[in-house]
């Protein structure tokens, strides 16, 4: 294997989002307990967006189709994205995050959140760095670091201890930055456990940043769909913080615009501004028209977000519910986004083809755990932004594939 095919193996993408190699219930070679399960089949990779589940946010149509109209003015737009556009999500995530928030030299629109990562981290990092990164965390997080030639450190995240702290270790954190991690890259609410880490431990992340004039990449994708009574502390808005953090948001999920491909990066300017170098040679700009789109984010009419947050609470419990009713599994309750990572009981199948069991046999998709750290090869990861009764009769069916594997 040469050096570009290893570079590009790293980038692994059969357990990517929607991106799952689909195999026929009658695929060989896997340890077939007995007959097909009936019921809806049910991907648990990534959130419904149907009327069945969850629509995008009223008006997203109808800016796009103004978008449209407007013609070449929306269409080719600045590199970083319309200026217009960009004060008004400067006004909003200012508000948003309690920080100051410059449209003009500090947010850039992207294509999508992973276009934000993806350049976040060429922004940062080159080969030979060291970035210390968490684990579990988002499975493209470790890729990107890897791709780049860059080396990972990893700082473990004990989420099943502490439900008042997402449980990061510290001490570990200091250590990556004390052996020269110049790069923390993380996500807030963690991807996959759905934990939020307190204000002490943000507190401690910013003092920790700025001590060692480390950068800080933070993913806070799921930040507004936040359940009753979690308190929520925005790094940027941390004293500490300083001007060492690009923090990277979206409308995909909370807001079900995951289609229009739309996300923002907003920070340190010097960062944003390589960050539009970089995309103005991969991509030029978000999509155009989508960019209009932007105009309904944080605009949603009095009471939908509630209500959004409200219909997944229902969901997030009644499966917590069934999973904690299977002896041996072990999982945290979200305090945030639509994640599930439950831990299994030891079975006697690999993780690997029990979760090709679950797609064949039982008609649901998962995300192995081993996307999101080489620790969690117990683990799988469940987005239950999905019709809810679907939902509940899928994870009725992981349940009983769980029965008829576990090691006795």
């Amino acid at each position: 294997m040469n050096a570009i095919e290893e570079k590009f193996l790293k980038l692994g993408i059969d357990n990517a989002p929607g991106q799952e190699v689909r195999e026929s219930r009658s695929s060989e070679g896997l340890p077939q307990e007995g007959a097909s399960l009936p019921g809806i089949a049910v991907d648990f990779s990534h959130g419904d967006v149907n009327a069945d589940a969850f629509e995008p946010t009223p008006g997203a149509l109808e800016a796009f189709v103004q978008g449209v109209h407007r013609g070449g003015s929306q269409a080719y737009t600045e590199y970083r994205g319309q200026a217009a556009i960009r004060e008004k999500l400067a006004l909003d995530l200012a508000a948003f995050s309690g920080h100051p928030v410059s449209g003009a030299e500090e947010l850039i629109i992207t294509p999508g959140t992973q276009s934000a990562l993806f350049l976040a981290v060429a922004s940062t990092v080159t080969a030979g760095d060291k970035v210390a990164i968490v684990q579990p965390d988002y499975f493209a997080n470790r890729k990107l670091v890897e791709f780049m030639g860059a080396e990972m450190i990893p700082v473990r995240l004990e989420y099943l201890n502490n439900t008042a702290h997402a449980g990061l270790d510290l001490q570990q954190l200091e250590s990556a930055f004390k052996a020269g991690a110049k790069v923390f890259l993380f996500s807030n609410p963690n991807n996959p456990t759905g934990a939020v880490y307190s204000p002490s431990e943000i507190g401690q992340i910013a003092a920790l940043a700025d001590k060692f004039g480390a950068t800080v990449i933070v993913d806070q994708l799921y930040s507004r769909l936040l359940y009753a009574g979690q308190p929520y502390v925005h790094l940027r808005g941390a004293s500490e913080a300083g001007d060492n953090v690009v923090t990277i948001m979206g409308p995909s999920k909370t807001e079900s615009l995951s289609g229009y491909r739309l996300g923002v990066a907003f920070g340190n300017a010097r960062i944003i501004q390589r960050m539009e170098k970089l995309q103005a040679i991969v991509s030029l700009r978000a999509p155009g028209y989508c960019q209009a789109v932007l105009q309904t984010w944080f605009s949603e009419p009095a009471g939908w977000l509630a209500d959004r947050i409200e219909k997944h609470r229902q969901i997030r419990d009644d499966l917590l519910a069934l999973f904690r009713g299977v002896e041996g599994v072990a999982v945290r309750t979200p305090q945030a986004g639509s994640y599930l990572f439950p831990r299994l009981p030891k079975l006697r199948t690999p993780l690997q083809a029990f979760v090709r069991e679950l797609r064949s046999r039982a008609s649901v998709t998962v995300t192995p755990g081993t996307e999101f750290s080489p620790h969690a090869s117990d683990s799988i990861r469940l987005n239950f932004s999905q019709n809810h009764e679907a939902a509940v009769d899928a994870v009725r069916r992981i349940a009983t594939v769980i029965e008829e594997h576990r090691l006795a």
